[in-house]
């Protein structure tokens, strides 16, 4: 850094301003290239500029790479055509932003290639850039320090440009299917619509403690008791919980709700909003995550949640006492002694049903005991109508037909309570009033979109695909 000091401190001294205002660009490198043809026929110059990634002198010539957000392109600077200016760039780095104009041709080798009759400078790297030769691979510094594995990496910068794209894709399929974007309160006096622990702050205007929501749902739910039908939320959720491969404490998520439909229609809609999404992103119906090609067709497997658990467990899960499930999670290595009931039996189908579902599945008809926000299921009272979609063993949207009967709202919140479950500590009664004035049926779900990008752009972790991942203190970190 301090030999790089001293040549900002030079080029100071010559007049040169290392932190110029703003440069006019004709051509980025990506349409240099395609349009190489024409440039080099017609002779037109072109204004162009990036970060310079590698040097390479040869006396009176000098050859650069230059990186933009779009590509990479060769430049090259001679003596006998930039005079004196030609002797500045030996105060120029690997790192630094510069500005060129100049014609394009072909080097000997077929390298696209701008000859440089203008240079400016229109930053000064005092850092070198990561491992330049390589790409960055550094785990720790590539999450910790995005910018770093933005440069080196092109992969990674593509990744998150897919992800933009697959947003996009996503509003476009709702809005087209009539559904409203809308946006409800990220702090809340009440946390509820999911089973996680909050982050608590304090809002001072107020005078009052403050959630940051765990869940878009109640909000949402009161829009449609109020007449709006088809509404959703891309939103940030925040659970004060593990961090994993899986888990991110701040994360997005879909929320939607579409009034008189149920968990049938959601579901069929799901299918339809993924295989969308895939063929725009992929165009194809089959895509590889990490070892395995999953296969998206219509329609998505479906799986009954206590069918499949109790084949596995060879007992009837819904006819199995407390004690039974205990012995079944002592056996499969499962700690259950702070579990209830019903998240025992939860635990238990992760473990030997769940991981084990590669191609898009719909586990439906979950046990009430674990799904206090769903519709009781018309043709079993022990079951609700909710469904999971499960990707290679993951875990990537949760949907139900509605509850939208007041009184047994009110009964599974206080039931939530009693058993001292996460995700509810205080009944929310406004929404009780809101369900009081009358909801009509609704099917909603909620889709985790980073573990749903993690599986379409073929990332192994969700830090993969979140471009500030949470991340514990670094104790090496230096002000």
């Amino acid at each position: 850094m301090d030999e790089r000091l001293k040549k900002l401190d030079k080029l100071k001294e010559l007049g040169i301003n290392p932190y110029p205002y703003k440069f006019e660009r004709s051509h980025n490198f990506q349409e240099i290239k395609a349009q190489f043809e024409k440039l080099a026929q017609t002779e037109e110059k072109v204004k162009t500029c990036g970060r310079i990634i590698t040097v390479r002198g040869h006396g009176k010539t000098l050859f650069t790479t230059v990186a933009d957000e779009s590509d990479r392109i060769q430049l090259y600077f001679r003596k006998d055509k930039l005079g004196e200016k030609f002797d500045l760039f030996q105060y120029f780095d690997s790192g630094d932003f510069i500005g060129v104009c100049g014609s394009v041709f072909k080097t000997k080798t077929g390298e696209i290639t701008v000859l440089v009759d203008e240079y400016s400078l229109l930053a000064k790297s005092l850092r070198p850039l990561p491992e330049k030769w390589h790409g960055l691979k550094d785990i720790e510094i590539r999450y910790r320090r995005r910018y770093l594995d933005l440069i080196a990496n092109p992969e990674v910068r593509d990744a998150f440009r897919k992800r933009t794209r697959l947003m996009s894709l996503m509003r476009t399929f709702l809005d087209g299917r009539g559904f409203m974007e809308v946006e409800t309160p990220v702090l809340q006096t009440i946390y509820g619509g999911a089973a996680a622990n909050p982050f608590k702050t304090y809002y001072n205007a107020l005078e009052q403690d403050m959630f940051l929501r765990i869940a878009d749902e109640l909000y949402l739910k009161r829009l449609i008791v109020g007449g709006l039908e088809k509404v959703y939320e891309v939103c940030r959720d925040f659970r004060n919980e593990g961090i994993d491969r899986m888990h991110n404490p701040e994360f997005t998520m879909l929320e939607l709700y579409q009034a008189y439909s149920d968990y049938n229609d959601i579901m069929e809609l799901v299918e339809q909003l993924i295989e969308y999404l895939v063929e725009k992103l992929n165009n194809a119906k089959k895509i590889k995550f990490i070892d395995r090609e999953i296969e998206f067709r219509l329609p998505f497997k479906r799986v009954r949640y206590t069918e499949a658990l109790s084949d596995k467990l060879g007992i009837d899960v819904l006819a199995a006492n407390e004690s039974e499930i205990d012995r079944q999670c002592e056996q499969h290595g499962i700690d259950y002694k702070k579990l209830s009931l019903g998240s025992k039996i939860d635990k238990l189908f992760g473990e030997l049903v769940q991981k084990d579902l590669v191609d898009p599945t719909f586990v439906i008809d979950y046990p009430k005991m674990i799904s206090p926000l769903a519709k009781t299921h018309r043709d079993d009272e022990r079951l609700v109508e909710r469904f999971e979609l499960i990707i290679f063993g993951v875990e990537i949207a949760n949907a139900f037909s509605e509850l939208n009967d007041p009184m047994e709202q009110r009964k599974r919140f206080e039931a939530q309570i009693a058993h001292k479950e996460e995700g509810i500590r205080q009944i929310d009664e406004d929404f009780i009033t809101a369900l009081e004035h009358g909801m009509p049926p609704t099917g909603g779900i909620g889709v985790g979109i980073d573990r749903l990008c993690m599986v379409l752009l073929n990332q192994p972790s969700i830090r993969d695909v979140i471009l500030f991942p949470q991340l514990r203190p670094d104790p090496t970190d230096s002000p």
